[in-house]
C-alpha cells in the first residue's frame, strides 16, 4: 500500500533537517513525499533540495496559502498518483524508523479509517501531547487532547476509537476524503482539523484509532509563533489573530442553536481574558486586534 506524506513547510529550515532525516530512515519504503512550501524566505528550499530523494517532490506556491489550502494541495497530488494513504504530517516532528510500518500494521489490524500515533513534547520527551483525542458535546464540539501535559507511566496504552487527531500526524485511507471532503480553505490554520475531524465524526462511516506505541516528537509552535520571542508565556499577535476568527468561524459553521449561544459566551470570555490573563499583552493594539478578529469570524 502506497503512501503520500504531506507536509506543509514555512521558513521551516530549523526544522526541516530533522523531519527529513527521520523520513529517510523509515523501514517501510513505499511511499512518496510531498513538500508543499508556502513561500518560504529563509533556507527551507535548500535544505529540502540538499535531502532531495527520488520519491521526494516540492510543490512551491508564490504565496503563503495556509496550511488548510497546502495540505489540500498535497492531498490531491497523493490521491491522483494513486496512493492508498494520505498521512498529513508536521515538520517540526521527529520520530522512529517504524513509524509508517507501524501505522501501516495498525491498520490491517483493526481496519479503522485513520491511525494517529501517541505524540510527545519534543523538549520533555516524557511528558504526553497527545494520547486520543475527542470532542466535549457541552463545550459545541470543541476538541482536546487526552493525556495533554501528563508524565507518560503507560496509562494510555490501549489502542482505542477516538474522534479527533491532530494532523500533525494522521494516517488517512483514501476513502475519507470521498466521504468527508477536503480541508476547509477558508482556515488558514487552526480549527482546520477540528472541523475535518467534525464532518468526519458526523458522517459516522470511518472510525479513527489511536496507536500507542510509537515513538514521536512534537516541537510544539516553533513553527506557528504562538508565542512571542519576548515573552514566551504570552501569545503572539498570528496565534490571537486566527484562534480568535477561527473558533467563531468553526462554531459558526455548525448550524445550531447551542453553537450560535455558545459563540456569544465565548467573545465574552475572550474580553474578560484580555483583561485578567497574562497571556495577553494588555496593550490597546491587541485588543483591536480581538476585536477584528472576532468581526472577520462572523463574516467568513
Amino acid at each position: 500500500m502506497k503512501i503520500g506524506l504531506v507536509t506543509i513547510t514555512f521558513n521551516s529550515a530549523d526544522v526541516l533537517p530533522e523531519f527529513l532525516d527521520s523520513v529517510a530512515k523509515q523501514t517501510y519504503q513505499n511511499f512518496f513525499l510531498y513538500v508543499i512550501d508556502n513561500a518560504s524566505t529563509d533556507n527551507t528550499i535548500q535544505e529540502f533540495e540538499f535531502r532531495k530523494k527520488q520519491n521526494y517532490q516540492l510543490i512551491p506556491n508564490k504565496n503563503n496559502l495556509g496550511v488548510a489550502a497546502g495540505n489540500n494541495q498535497g492531498i490531491k497530488k497523493a490521491l491522483l498518483e494513486d496512493c492508498d494513504f494520505v498521512l498529513l504530517i508536521n515538520n517540526d516532528t521527529v520520530f522512529e524508523e517504524k513509524l509508517l510500518q507501524k501505522l501501516v500494521d495498525a491498520y490491517h489490524q483493526y481496519g479503522s479509517s485513520i491511525i494517529t500515533p501517541k505524540m510527545m513534547y519534543y523538549e520533555s520527551n516524557n511528558v504526553i501531547w497527545y494520547a486520543g483525542g475527542f470532542f466535549d458535546r457541552k463545550k459545541a464540539w470543541l476538541n482536546y487532547h487526552r493525556g495533554q501535559n501528563e508524565v507518560d507511566k503507560g496509562q494510555f496504552q490501549e489502542n482505542d476509537i477516538v474522534e479527533y487527531a491532530p494532523t500533525c500526524c494522521a494516517l488517512i485511507h483514501r476513502s475519507v476524503f470521498d466521504d468527508v471532503g477536503l480541508m476547509d480553505e477558508k482556515y488558514f490554520v487552526y480549527f482546520d482539523d477540528t472541523d475535518f475531524f467534525y464532518r468526519f465524526v458526523k458522517n459516522g462511516k470511518h472510525e479513527a484509532r489511536y496507536f500507542n506505541d510509537v515513538q514521536f516528537y512534537h516541537k510544539i509552535g516553533s513553527l506557528t509563533k504562538s508565542r512571542t520571542k519576548e515573552d514566551l508565556f504570552k501569545y503572539g499577535d498570528f496565534f490571537v489573530k486566527q484562534m480568535t476568527c477561527n473558533q467563531i468561524y468553526y462554531l459558526r459553521k455548525q448550524k445550531t442553536l447551542f453553537a450560535y449561544l455558545y459563540i456569544l459566551y465565548f467573545i465574552f470570555r475572550v474580553q474578560i481574558r484580555f483583561l485578567l490573563s497574562g497571556r495577553y499583552h494588555r496593550s490597546w493594539r491587541t485588543f483591536i486586534l480581538i476585536q477584528q478578529s472576532i468581526i472577520k469570524g462572523l463574516r467568513l
